[in-house]
């Protein structure tokens, strides 16, 4: 058996995997192997993986039991698999910088993503490293975030996933199905122990205990600084890659440079409370 390999795509965040077939079940020790590069990298790639849709679920429950998309479609044979169907993306929310459903009170461990069918020219993926975006501040800054907490609200994505004809869904109902919650404006990730920057624009509302304008200017100077160019990586898609984040501590975004059909497929497995 071909040995796996790791190639890493920077020195802030991204590899390569290569020595895997998807396909098969993963022994003890190919799992630790990826597992490791996941948490070493944050956000790790695979090329020329045809597999199933069972078999990328089957690849997911290694890490965790999977979560159902609460706004996106689901594929009707398997709720479990959101289907990111785009032509004109941009707007969408996808091409924003954010985490995935924030707004829940335990937030996604992570997604895998898989290609499907693609444009022939554009949407990349890029990540970003909430790690290193927390320890660039400043030991001021990051002593004036450091215990806040911020409101999470998947109000703004319902409205916006609504009105691009994404979702259906009775806003009222899933407001009270999922009312906002709060997260630690820095989370503590709970297997590496690092702090990361846990705010986005996507659900992110404002910081709880400020007044006046100064939830607005620190939660949008937070924003503009995580997607610094030097915390990220660009992924180039081909049919049958799959990219496979860690949502505790990466942010991520597409770019919206298309206007073919883009069809990606994707698994969010279960995470925890932010602590």
């Amino acid at each position: 058996m071909t040995a796996i390999e790791v190639h890493p795509l920077t020195e802030t965040i991204g590899a390569e995997i290569t020595g895997v077939d998807l396909r098969d079940p993963l022994s003890p020790e190919t799992f630790a192997a990826i597992e490791r590069a996941l948490l070493d990298h944050l956000v790790i790639f695979f090329r020329d993986q045809d597999i199933s849709l069972d078999q990328q679920l089957a690849f997911g429950r290694n890490f965790g039991t999977l979560h159902l998309p609460p706004i996106a479609r689901g594929h009707p044979e398997h709720p479990e698999v959101m289907v990111l169907d785009q032509v004109n993306p941009k707007g969408e929310g996808a091409d924003n910088w954010h985490c995935d459903a924030t707004f829940l009170p335990e937030p996604p461990l992570g997604a895998i993503l898989k290609a499907v069918q693609l444009p022939a020219l554009g949407g990349d993926t890029c990540c970003a490293n909430m790690y290193r975006a927390y320890e660039a501040l400043s030991p001021a800054m990051q002593a004036t975030f450091d215990g806040l907490q911020a409101v999470h609200d998947l109000t703004p994505s319902l409205h916006n996933a609504i009105r691009h004809g994404i979702s259906a869904e009775d806003v009222e109902g899933m407001q009270a199905e999922w009312p906002p919650v709060t997260h630690p404006v820095v989370r503590t990730h709970p297997v590496t122990g690092r702090k990361a920057l846990f705010v986005n624009g996507n659900c992110t509302t404002h910081i709880e205990g400020l007044v006046g304008q100064e939830s607005k200017f620190l939660l949008g100077f937070l924003l503009d600084h995580l997607h610094a160019s030097e915390f990220q990586c660009r992924f180039r898609w081909a049919k049958n890659s799959i990219a496979f984040w860690d949502n505790r501590c990466v942010q991520h975004c597409g770019i919206p440079d298309y206007r073919e059909r883009r069809i990606m497929h994707r698994v969010t497995i279960d995470g925890d409370k932010p602590y």
